[in-house]
């Protein structure tokens, strides 16, 4: 019996069973590929089948025609890949802002000191995953001879560069944590890296956003990253590096990835441009590095969504990214609209304010981004105002209005403007609606600028003061400055009594009598006053009889019997009109002050007010108020 397929002396029931176990292996994997490939983008025409009789007929006349003109390329069926995926980094070259992270790699490469577990750490989009990724290539890396070893430079053609590069690569295992969370997923990998890599010179471990491993699981793992097989590493990337265990951070080497600067997320962004074969104006990608706040993932996929929100007017049917495109996507302030906006803030012209709110709020800018536009705008100008080299901007007329700005507003006018700014930033944030809220904030910075700077005035009423305003002094009132001088001179003849019978009043006070002890206060004038022996007067807007009530509250705060009578004469101010008189002559001492007469010069409608004649939440909103 042979083996060739074509051999017919095979017994039929041979040919039934291979047909069988045929059937029982299923399509190949090329043909599950092309299945898949099938039902996401449809099936391809199939081949014209020719008739090799009809194809002989017609060869000669074939030969006569001129040759057919060569048919375009096919258009590319395959899914599109958004741009951050497309031009994620393969090489340490292109990763761009993390000059000290590759500089420490390739020394540790170059003298053989790599650790076993390497912890990436910043915010999103910086590069942590592609880091362990590249990482892997370069301690994997053979060269395109097979024969080179671990490189800051990987090849990226040898069979371990482009499987990693896919995802395939059987030694380099990644695991998102998020998902993978528990005690047993970290069991798999305990007892997994015993085993030696099977075709690489590393097994590589890189675990995302590790932070989200519960707290069994970091301690299942600690022994294991300790000490691991000599040919294991372990890769973690994070966003939120406080959320790990010290015990973990001391056993990796820890690289923070930093925030990428707007200028070389600008030249990233141009140069990913020039490759889509997209034209882009400069504003438009300085729009979109500035909205990236240093992630490159982040900028990506602003800068993908601008492309496919721009026009297609750029000429040829290319495409043509605007600032104004970009502006409108979003939901920015124009630049112009901002700095006309700030001009009427400054000139106080609260119609032309409004009027740019309204405009800019109908174009769908948002209130707290039009808020965020002006303390930019005004950040730069305090900026501008220390001199440091020329003025960034994207236009002319932007860096000369900048400029000019800087040098009409002083630093603390500048500084208050910010602090104006903030605050009505954080009101919008938490607005019910944040229009009204916006225009209220810019409404009060503008009334804010007619009052005097806090220096310049503490310095105006110096000089005021100086050159002898307050020197007239202000006329006290009549019966205050008849108490102020009655008072003492009454307190002087009989300072024991007074002294006393605030003792006693606090006595009776303390027995529970309040009515009575506030009574004793506020209207008893003493005429004698001695143990045992009392004679009073009060003023005649009081008209009780207390002489009963009186003597047994003294009894009680004394033990003892009181002869207490109503006698003749003026007697002394009582404890209430005392401490009026007193109040009155310090309220005169403080006007006659030359600052506060300098003040109420500046000043006409001031008013002096204590602390008790405010209620806790009234505040005075205009002059009449009170």
């Amino acid at each position: 019996m042979g083996d060739s397929p074509d051999d017919t002396d095979l017994p039929p029931w041979d040919d039934e069973q291979e047909e069988e176990a045929q059937e029982q292996a299923g399509p190949s994997a090329a043909e599950l590929e092309a299945a898949g490939q099938s039902a996401m983008f449809g099936d391809a025409a199939p081949p014209p089948v020719e008739d090799p009789a009809v194809a002989s007929e017609a060869a000669p006349a074939s030969v006569e025609q001129p040759a057919a003109a060569p048919a375009p390329p096919p258009a590319n069926s395959g899914p599109y890949r958004v741009l951050a995926r497309k031009y994620r980094p393969q090489t340490f070259s292109e990763l761009i802002g993390q000059e000290p992270m590759v500089k420490t790699l390739a020394n540790a490469i170059a003298r053989d000191r790599l650790a076993h577990a390497f912890l990436m750490t910043g915010v999103r989009g910086v590069g942590k995953t592609s880091t362990a990724r590249l990482i892997a290539k370069a301690l994997n890396c053979v060269g395109p001879d097979g024969q080179g070893g671990p490189t800051i430079d990987p090849c990226g053609v040898c069979e371990p560069c482009q499987a990693i590069a896919e995802g395939r690569h059987i030694d380099v295992i990644e695991m998102d944590a998020a998902s993978h969370t528990g005690v047993d997923d970290v069991r798999e990998i305990i007892e997994a890296v015993r085993y030696a890599a099977v075709s690489a010179r590393y097994k590589i471990y890189i675990i995302d956003e590790v932070h989200m491993l519960s707290r069994n699981a970091f301690n299942a793992l600690l022994k294991t990253l300790e000490e691991p097989p000599a040919h294991v590493k372990f890769l973690f990337a994070t966003t939120e590096v406080d959320k790990l265990p010290v015990t973990v951070l001391s056993r990796c080497q820890r690289f923070d990835l930093r925030r990428i600067p707007a200028e070389l997320l600008h030249q990233h962004f141009a140069s990913v441009c020039r490759q889509e074969g997209v034209e882009a104006e400069d504003e438009a990608i300085a729009m979109v590095a500035a909205a990236a706040e240093g992630s490159a993932r982040d900028g990506l996929s602003i800068l993908d969504q601008a492309i496919a929100h721009a026009d297609m007017d750029a000429g040829d049917g290319a495409t043509m990214v605007t600032a104004a495109k970009v502006r409108e996507m979003l939901g920015l302030a124009d630049k112009g609209a901002q700095r006309r906006l700030f001009a009427h803030l400054l000139n106080g012209d609260p119609q032309g304010l409004l009027a740019a709110v309204n405009d800019q709020y109908s174009l769908g800018v948002e209130p707290l981004a039009l808020l965020r536009g002006l303390m930019e705008l005004t950040h730069r100008i305090a900026v501008a105002q220390l001199g440091e080299g020329e003025v960034t901007a994207v236009s002319e007329e932007e860096r000369q209005d900048i400029a000019q700005w800087a040098d009409r507003l002083s630093a603390g006018q500048v500084h208050r403007l910010w602090q104006l700014l903030l605050k009505g930033h954080d009101e919008v944030k938490g607005a019910p609606d944040p229009l009204v809220a916006a225009q209220m904030a810019l409404l009060r910075i503008l009334h804010a600028a007619d009052m005097p700077d806090p220096g310049k005035l503490e310095k105006l009423l110096k000089e005021a003061a100086e050159r002898g305003v307050g020197a007239v002094q202000a006329p006290a009132a009549p019966g205050a400055a008849a108490s102020s001088q009655d008072g003492p001179q009454a307190a002087g003849s009989m300072p024991d009594a007074h002294i006393e019978w605030t003792i006693m009043c606090d006595r009776v006070e303390q027995e529970g009598l309040l009515r009575m002890g506030q009574v004793m206060r506020d209207w008893i004038r003493i005429i004698e006053l001695r143990d045992g022996y009392l004679r009073f007067t009060h003023s005649d807007e009081f008209d009780e009889d207390i002489l009963p009530e009186l003597r047994d509250a003294l009894l009680r705060a004394t033990g003892e019997r009181w002869d207490v009578a109503k006698g003749a004469g003026e007697g002394q101010p009582s404890l209430r009109e005392r401490a009026e008189a007193a109040q009155a002559a310090d309220r005169a001492r403080i006007e006659s002050h030359p600052l506060v007469q300098a003040t109420k010069a500046a000043f006409p409608a001031a008013e002096l007010l204590d602390a008790e004649e405010m209620p806790v939440g009234e505040a005075r909103w205009n002059r009449r108020a009170g």
